[in-house]
């Protein structure tokens, strides 16, 4: 019994689910230009939390994380409520390398 099924769905079925004569199917339709094309990657944001997270970025310790997060280089990449401090991790590192040093900073 031959059922009938779209490319669409069987874009959707994963590959270990199909039947041979689906993925045939799938195969000799995909140089159609009716599959789909790829999505596109999303890059996912890492987060540090806390003084300790900041000093986890830049590989010092904690009074030298609140000197860094004082002086306001990185302030664009801290949202900070109350207490709660959170730090987007590539845009702490590109803000600290447009920077240039923290030298200034440590004491």
């Amino acid at each position: 019994m031959t059922r009938l099924v779209t490319i669409e769905q069987l874009l959707e079925k994963p590959v270990c689910m199909m039947s041979g004569e689906e993925f045939v199917l799938l195969l000799q339709n995909a140089d159609k230009g009716t599959a789909k094309a790829p999505a596109e990657v999303v890059q996912e944001r890492h987060y540090e939390h806390g003084i300790a997270g900041i000093a986890k970025i830049f590989g010092c310790s904690i009074p030298t994380a609140n000197r860094i997060k004082k002086s306001g280089v990185i302030a664009p990449a801290i949202t900070q409520v109350a207490r709660k401090i959170v730090v987007d991790v590539e845009l702490a590192l590109e803000l600290a390398k447009k920077a240039g040093d923290f030298t200034s900073i440590r004491k």
